[in-house]
């Protein structure tokens, strides 16, 4: 496709979309939220009701019952979906078509595929372009087999260095997999360009069966080349040859494309964004690694099975759609600033962390994708901590602050090792469930009370998502479901989810304070001031 008919398809696609303000249906939604569904009162939260707003894909569940809708408000959001043309928007990203744009502004101007990377299963009218992706993702995938077999029992550790989207979302998912890692091998992580970040992971490695994977879609993110001099130079240091030791992820033919510096390089495409990375060989090679191709296979077939449900055109069937359909609720109609993302599963530990930068920068904007300034509020603030670690944490103000927090809570029926005994009657998984679920009725009902101190308002909203357990199938599916989430939300608010111009400028800066170390002078006095106050 040329860049003429690049710019055509994506003028048109954002020409037939209103403005979020202007929908019939966001009229009608704020006059509902005038005074919205009361969870506290008689009648409020029922069992008939938990029976009713709930939905299920892919082996997760989704209940909404302590959410601040009733069916009212989910048929208008369901209306809003089609006034935005949400689905059609998902159709268009998984086959292809440039959506990575902002009209009349230079931009990146790509088509957003990260669900080719995992659409190999049962897809009979993929469109051409997507065909074309999943077709050199297959080839890296089976380059992959090949090196994973190649090195067998040749390393006992991992040292995988990245950032940003090339670290949290691999470090979540490799975590969150602790039962399937492979045996007698490990994977580190440095991400940092803290020295110290290298330094902690390097003094417990034994550098000689030690294989260091570098990943960099552009093949010059400083932070990434920074680190990977501190390892090469461990290796050297030790009398070590590092080209025997360094893998490259980054795009075809970039600085690290490389081989007489990398044992492999596997490829990225730029119509992969780094934090929706993790399923192609950016976590591949790692996963791999760590807990086996098999596994990882595993992990993309959930991820590619959520990838068919966000497509479906039935919002209580679409299980992302509808969660970011409750977010909008919150966000714009509700007024609510944050979300607060609590699994209740320590594996599930580093999670928050990943989709912090997943919603952040996809739908922090200020623009929508005709480069003007929108009128109404875009991503929340999201954060999140395990449960019930949360509960003597942050919970307080959750339940009796000044500020309504919408809780998005996940959890399993059964651990993942399944190492659990009875104490006073229950399991620790019974009493992990029973915390779970008291949190999301206690925000919901609250409790009236004489003593203003012990008074909780109640009507806070929630949802849980649950699932049987985490396996990398379940593990994927979650993926995919919060990463449409976020995308079906950049949708309808009509903004790009794709780019991220807001890291830049700190970029920019940051090369300014360094050429103020390097000792070159310029029109930088502010920055020589700030570098100034460093105590010495």
């Amino acid at each position: 496709m040329t860049e003429e008919a690049k710019m055509q398809t994506s003028k048109g696609s954002v020409d037939a979309t209103p403005r979020f303000e202007e929908c019939k249906a966001v009229a009608k939604l704020h006059q509902l939220a005038s005074n919205p569904f009361d969870l506290t009162g008689e009648g409020g939260l029922t069992p008939e009701r938990v029976n009713t707003f709930v939905s299920e894909a892919c082996g997760l569940k989704l209940l909404y019952a302590t959410e601040r809708v009733d069916e009212r408000v989910i048929s208008v959001l369901e209306d809003l979906a089609g006034e935005t043309r949400a689905v059609e928007k998902m159709q268009q990203m998984q086959n292809g078509e440039v959506i990575n744009s902002i009209e009349g502004y230079p931009s990146e101007n790509r088509a957003v595929l990260h669900t080719a990377m995992r659409d190999f299963f049962e897809v009979p009218s993929m469109a051409k372009a997507a065909q074309e992706a999943a077709a050199l993702a297959k080839e890296e995938l089976h380059k992959l087999q090949v090196f994973t077999e190649d090195i067998e029992g040749k390393f006992t550790d991992m040292v995988m260095i990245g950032i940003g989207g090339s670290d949290l979302g691999p470090r979540a998912l490799y975590l969150a997999l602790e039962k399937y890692h492979t045996r007698d091998r490990h994977v580190h992580f440095i991400a940092n360009i803290d020295p110290d970040d290298a330094a902690m992971v390097l003094k417990g490695v034994d550098l000689a069966k030690t294989l260091v994977v570098i990943v960099s879609k552009s093949g010059t993110t400083l932070e990434t080349l920074t680190n990977e001099e501190i390892v090469r130079a461990r290796f050297s240091q030790a009398g070590l040859d590092p080209n025997r030791h360094c893998v490259a992820v980054t795009g075809q033919g970039s600085p690290m494309d490389d081989p007489s510096r990398y044992l492999e390089s596997f490829y990225i495409w730029d119509y992969v964004g780094g934090r929706y990375s993790a399923t192609s060989m950016v976590g591949g090679v790692m996963l791999a690694f760590g807990v086996g191709y098999d596994n990882f296979w595993d992990l993309l077939h959930g991820a590619s099975a959520m990838d068919k449900v966000a497509l479906d055109g039935d919002v209580k069937k679409n299980l992302p759609l509808l969660s970011a359909l409750l977010g909008i609720w919150n966000r714009n109609f509700l007024g609510y600033p944050t979300v607060v993302v609590v699994p209740y599963s320590q594996l599930l530990h580093r999670f928050p962390a990943h989709l912090q930068q997943c919603d952040m920068e996809s739908n922090g904007k200020q623009i929508d994708k005709r480069g003007r300034a929108v009128d109404f509020q875009t991503g929340p603030v999201v954060w999140g901590e395990p449960g019930t670690n949360g509960q003597h944490s942050f919970f307080q103000l959750i339940h009796q602050g000044t500020t309504p927090v919408p809780a998005e809570f996940i959890g399993f029926s059964e651990s993942q090792f399944s190492q659990d005994i009875e104490v006073q009657g229950t399991s620790s998984q019974e009493k992990l469930l029973s915390n779970l679920f008291a949190q999301a009725l206690a925000l919901a009902v609250g409790q009236k009370s004489d003593n203003p101190n012990q008074n909780f308002p109640g009507n806070r909203p929630s949802r849980v998502l649950l699932g049987q357990k985490l396996t990398p199938y379940t593990l994927g599916a979650l993926l995919a479901y919060y990463e449409h989430k976020v995308a079906f939300q950049g949708f309808v608010w009509n903004i790009n989810s794709f780019d991220q111009e807001g890291v830049q400028l700190g970029k920019i800066l940051a090369t300014k304070f360094l050429d103020v170390f390097k000792g070159k002078t310029g029109d930088f006095s502010i920055g020589e001031a700030l570098l100034k106050q460093l105590p010495r």
